[in-house]
């Protein structure tokens, strides 16, 4: 089956905790804690395949009591891991974090260290295998050198979310081969030195960057190319739990942009993934799927 995209990046096993009242820091919670599969790239992939589209998830696994689970959860989603690293004797990817009484993330420690066996070695003899899709969507949490090797050898359109402040940084000098990047206020900041979001837009487009999305939380998204630059607003809506609503977006920008969409449309798909998303307690929703319905 012809795959439309190829997706590489982290996957975790995400271990949440939910206060039932106003969190207290520093301090034992009453609540609920959940364990369930995560990670950026995991998450942009769960969100193409609700959204339709056919592809091959390039990760690493390990060998430990999580290991089967990711890859199951994968496999039943429908995604191609033949092209995952599996390395039995190493740990895999988790995610830890501590949500407040709103569904918003307060504090999280990150244990991501296999993410770095995805070196310029291991994805040399797939370069060929990777042209072949029409796109690329990649996390910067795969290591520095590996995304100066993809960046440089890929021939398809590159789309990707920076993370993190720290992770976003990686990008920096290869940004004149991306195709379209998803930052937060935060992380466009980090990126550019701009506070302003439309200048550091314009930034990120001058250094190279053809289609930049910048979600700025309550305020919408901004949305800049060579030609325009345009703000559209948040969608009201009952929040839940924020926890991968900024990976639907991406996610969403990734669809839209294959499928040929505007750069407004490219937003708008946007803005309503991560307002769908955050309607529901997990970190991907299925009812992504009314996305592809609103642009038919």
């Amino acid at each position: 089956m012809k795959k439309d995209v190829v997706v590489i990046g982290g996957v975790n096993m995400d271990i949440e905790g939910s206060p039932a009242s106003d969190l207290i820091m520093r301090d034992s919670n009453p609540g609920a804690v959940s364990v369930r599969p995560g990670g950026v790239g995991r998450n942009m992939a769960h969100n193409l395949r609700y959204l339709g589209m056919e592809l091959s998830f390039i990760t690493a696994i390990g060998g430990d009591l999580y290991a089967k689970s990711l890859w199951d959860n994968c496999g039943a989603l429908g995604m191609d891991m033949s092209m995952a690293l599996v390395l039995p004797e190493r740990r895999s990817s988790v995610y830890l974090y501590v949500n407040d009484e709103k569904g918003d993330m307060q504090v999280a420690v990150s244990d991501m260290g296999i993410v770095n066996c995805l070196t310029p070695e291991f994805f040399a003899p797939l370069m060929e295998k990777i042209n072949s899709y029409p796109a690329l969507v990649m996390d910067a949490n795969i290591p520095t050198e590996s995304i100066a090797f993809l960046t440089e050898n890929c021939t398809i359109p590159i789309y990707t979310d920076p993370v993190s402040t720290i992770k976003g940084k990686k990008l920096m000098p290869y940004l004149n081969k991306i195709y379209a990047i998803k930052p937060n206020l935060i992380e466009a900041e980090a990126m550019t030195g701009e506070k302003d979001p439309e200048k550091a837009a314009k930034a990120l487009v001058k250094a190279g960057v053809k289609r930049v999305f910048i979600s700025l939380g309550a305020d919408g998204m901004l949305a800049c190319d060579e030609n325009e630059c345009l703000r559209l607003p948040c969608i009201k809506t009952e929040i839940v739990n924020t926890t991968g609503s900024g990976d639907a977006s991406a996610a969403a920008i990734a669809w839209a942009g294959i499928k040929g969409l505007s750069l407004r449309q490219s937003a708008e798909a946007a803005v309503r993934a991560g307002a769908i998303t955050a309607q529901c307690q997990e970190p991907n929703n299925p009812e992504l799927i009314k996305l592809t319905h609103y642009f038919e």
